[in-house]
């Protein structure tokens, strides 16, 4: 069974409505899940299982939010080479910019993207939103 990780951080409560999907998805799927805020997580949380789903919804100038997600996911950075990851977050304007810089992010860092890209909803989730969330998390577990 894989164990897969998931980390976010929410204001609004759609990132985290989001992460919920993906880990019904996954448990579904067989995976063994575990779900933490990023303020609860740790960076061993993160590397030591099979996969990493990661969440951040687009902050500011479509940035990861700065003082607890963009610090925890700067010190992952370097440790990702090889690893299996997965990205989500949701959005309120842009054009999901702040996805394409952090896929290029992980990208660099050697880790293996899921789908090649990451999982961006528009505002709050709603039914469509959260099985398009409960299949990726379904499809990242069958890795």
């Amino acid at each position: 069974m894989k164990r897969l990780t998931i980390i976010y951080w929410s204001a609004t409560g759609n990132t985290e409505l989001m992460a919920s999907a993906i880990a019904e998805g996954a448990k579904n799927a067989g995976a063994e899940v575990n779900i933490l805020p990023v303020a609860a997580a740790s960076a061993e949380d993160a590397l030591s299982a099979d996969l990493l789903a990661l969440g951040c919804p687009a902050m500011g100038a479509e940035v990861l939010e700065e003082s607890e997600f963009e610090p925890f996911f700067a010190g992952l950075e370097s440790s990702l080479s090889g690893k299996k990851v997965a990205l989500f977050g949701s959005y309120d304007w842009g054009d999901g910019q702040w996805m394409r810089d952090w896929q290029d992010r992980v990208v660099a860092a050697g880790a293996v993207l899921y789908n090649n890209e990451g999982l961006i909803v528009n505002n709050t989730p709603d039914e469509d939103g959260l099985k398009e969330c409960r299949d990726f998390g379904a499809g990242f577990a069958a890795l």
